[in-house]
């Protein structure tokens, strides 16, 4: 009988099994490859696995219709879809690092009284996967299970800014950006000057982007030794924001991040 070798794939988990698929094994190395690149085209898929174009587009074409991968109409270049981004997160929602950050979020609605978040960067996508509510009787409501378009609030703005210009590109390829109020930003010029702005302060604003009522101030998660791209978020009623509390809600979630971030490579 034929021994079994160890397989030297990136990703390899085990010894190569004794009757291995072929098609399966090309399928889930698009899969690993996704997560070493942000997109792929069907040239890279094609001379990657060592197959002809029309076999690379019949398996970008499967993994399109189960959700594990979708394509750019505008640079036909392949993504993550929503099937395999919604496998990451359920892994992450059970990962410690929210179980770390618990405590820090707690100390936050303790000590500001308002409603606190925890995120993550879902493609151009924010992901709200903690949440605390303020315990007075006028505040923002928890967006926890929540998706939003990442450049409408003031968490994706935070975790935005930390990617370079080509990565932002390739996340925002046109210049028009749908909004969700009439206070949002609506174009990747005015989303990349807003960047530069957050940059500077460390922090990220948002005046009613995202609803009516709201403003909020996010603080983004050095990249280095988070699981994902992560942020800590305050919102508050529109009616009690004010620069003062803006810069102090700041100071706050600065403070919580560079407490709680060595513990999350400790």
């Amino acid at each position: 009988m034929k021994r079994a070798t160890v397989s030297t794939h990136p990703g390899g988990g085990g010894p190569v099994p004794q009757y291995p698929i072929e098609s399966v094994d090309n399928a889930l190395k698009v899969l690993l490859l996704l997560g070493e690149r942000d997109e792929l085209r069907l040239t890279d898929v094609s001379e990657y696995l060592g197959v002809a174009s029309s076999t690379a587009h019949r398996l970008l074409a499967m993994l399109q219709y189960r959700g594990f991968v979708r394509q750019n109409e505008h640079t036909k270049a392949y993504g993550p879809g929503t099937a395999l981004t919604g496998v990451a997160f359920a892994i992450l929602r059970r990962n410690d690092f929210r179980r770390i950050l618990r405590p820090h979020l707690e100390r936050l609605n303790l000590e500001l009284e308002e409603t606190v978040h925890l995120a993550l960067l879902d493609g151009n996508m924010v992901r709200f996967i903690d949440a605390i509510e303020s315990p007075k009787a006028v505040r923002v409501a928890s967006r926890l299970g929540r998706s939003m378009p990442a450049h409408c609030t003031s968490t994706g703005k935070s975790m935005l800014a930390q990617l370079s210009a080509d990565e932002l590109h390739r996340l925002y390829p046109d210049e028009h950006l749908e909004p969700l109020t009439d206070k949002s930003i609506a174009s990747r010029t005015a989303l990349e000057r807003d960047l530069a702005t957050v940059r500077s302060l460390g922090y990220a604003t948002s005046n009613e982007e995202s609803e009516a009522g709201v403003a909020s101030v996010s603080v983004a998660f050095p990249t280095r030794f988070t699981p994902a791209r992560i942020s800590l978020n305050v919102s508050v009623p529109t009616s009690r924001m004010s620069a003062p509390v803006q810069r102090a809600i700041a100071t706050a979630l600065q403070a919580a991040v560079a407490l709680a971030e060595p513990q999350l490579h400790g």
